[in-house]
């Protein structure tokens, strides 16, 4: 059987408003207490206009864009980024990702950098390039690494599209 997904496929957008309350609850869950994260006189005594989004948090929504489009099967390996333009309250993040590698086979998938063997074998693993943009331009770049059992290798349809489900 062929795999649903191939290279070039594009996922569908994901577009998150970034509210003050996002970037604290974010800040506070990553247990990053720097204060340009939480409070924004002090954000704008450091010459930030305010407080911004810390890179743990973009990082969760990045995985959480992936693992919605692929579904409940879906085994987030890896996610590799690198911060951009800030994310300031009252912008609105919009993701974009782009398959880049499916490999799939009767083995056993082996993590190059921490070794660590992938749970079975008949695994389908997908490599997805992902972007994020706001109203200064682009806020994230990378990649991001997850696998699928091959009896769950068929495109995710959640309920209603990405944006609908809160945060």
């Amino acid at each position: 059987m062929e795999d649903p997904y191939r290279v070039g496929d594009t996922l569908p957008p994901l577009e998150i408003p970034v509210t003050r309350t996002l970037i604290v609850a974010g800040a506070i869950a990553s247990r990053d207490y720097q204060d340009v994260h939480h409070d924004a006189e002090l954000a704008r005594e450091k010459g930030s206009p305010d407080i911004f989004m810390n890179i743990l948090t973009t990082n969760g929504l990045v995985g959480r864009y992936i693992t919605d489009h692929f579904g409940p099967a879906a085994v987030l390996r890896k996610v590799a980024i690198r911060l951009g333009a800030p994310n300031y309250p009252g912008d609105l993040l919009r993701l974009t990702g782009r398959i880049t590698t499916v490999e799939g086979g009767n083995r056993t998938y082996i993590d190059s950098e921490n070794r660590t063997p992938i749970e079975g074998e008949n695994h389908t693993l997908i490599e997805v390039a992902v972007a994020g943009d706001n109203r200064r331009g682009r806020h994230v770049t990378g990649k991001a690494t997850v696998t699928l059992p091959h009896d769950s290798c068929q495109p995710h349809r959640p309920h209603g599209s990405h944006d609908a489900r809160p945060l």
